[in-house]
């Protein structure tokens, strides 16, 4: 009888131990080499491609750059949808730096006859926008908000004091006129500070997903400050 029952519990604990490897191995989980098991909110998203795999004998490879994006949407659970299989697109603004001077992005809508518009941003870990404005043409100036929703972003504006200390601007950019800026985490909203004013983002080393709301954007209406960058 004893022998018996301890046989029943080394089989039960057998089978916790399998239940405990098996839920480690669940997709919204991951196992370092410990068996230390993380969640999901707990994995920091981390660079993985260079300027290495996104140019080919000098040539921006999109389809490289698009693997990289899907690569991010895929560890922040963000659906590649039809519509976005269709609309997405990625730029390296024709500075050659797509590791650090570039993004990906969809329009989800920009209708001109009722002014508005919407946005999600795509970057990289510490990838930058390069720095820009949008002024006055038939159309009034962008006026732009945005909400950080995946990582978090240094989100950058001309307006205010200079900060010190923060992050280097890639030298593939430039200088920039916009030296004030914050750390924008998930859920912050932020406000372009003026129409017409200088302003760009730059991703944290977890990569940055932001939503953006405007007016009607007119691209014959963008400005950069490094005078070969063109979307």
């Amino acid at each position: 009888m004893r022998k018996h029952l301890l046989t029943n519990l080394f089989v039960l604990g057998i089978f916790v131990i399998s239940l405990n490897a098996c839920n480690c191995n669940n997709s919204s989980e991951n196992c370092d080499e410990n068996t230390n098991c993380k969640t999901k909110s707990e994995m920091k998203y981390s660079k993985k491609y260079t300027n290495a795999d996104f140019y080919k004998d000098g040539k921006f490879d999109e389809a490289v750059a698009m693997e990289a994006m899907k690569d991010m949407f895929e560890f922040y659970d963000v659906p590649f949808t039809p519509f976005m299989e269709k609309e997405v697109w990625v730029t390296d603004f024709g500075l050659g730096d797509f590791e650090n001077v570039g993004m990906g992005g969809v329009f989800w809508v920009n209708d001109q006859e009722h002014n508005y518009f919407a946005h999600a941003i795509y970057l990289l870990p510490g990838q930058m926008i390069p720095e820009h404005a949008h002024v006055r043409t038939a159309f009034a100036p962008k006026f732009e908000t945005w909400m950080v929703t995946k990582g978090w972003a240094y989100n950058f504006s001309e307006i205010g004091e200079e900060i010190p200390n923060g992050p280097a601007i890639p030298a593939s950019h430039g200088a920039v006129k916009s030296k004030n800026w914050v750390v924008q985490q998930v859920g912050e909203i932020i406000h372009l500070k003026k129409e017409e004013s200088f302003h760009f983002l730059m991703a944290g080393p977890e990569g940055a997903i932001v939503d953006e709301w405007a007016c009607y954007h007119d691209n014959d209406g963008l400005r950069f400050t490094n005078p070969v960058a063109a979307l």
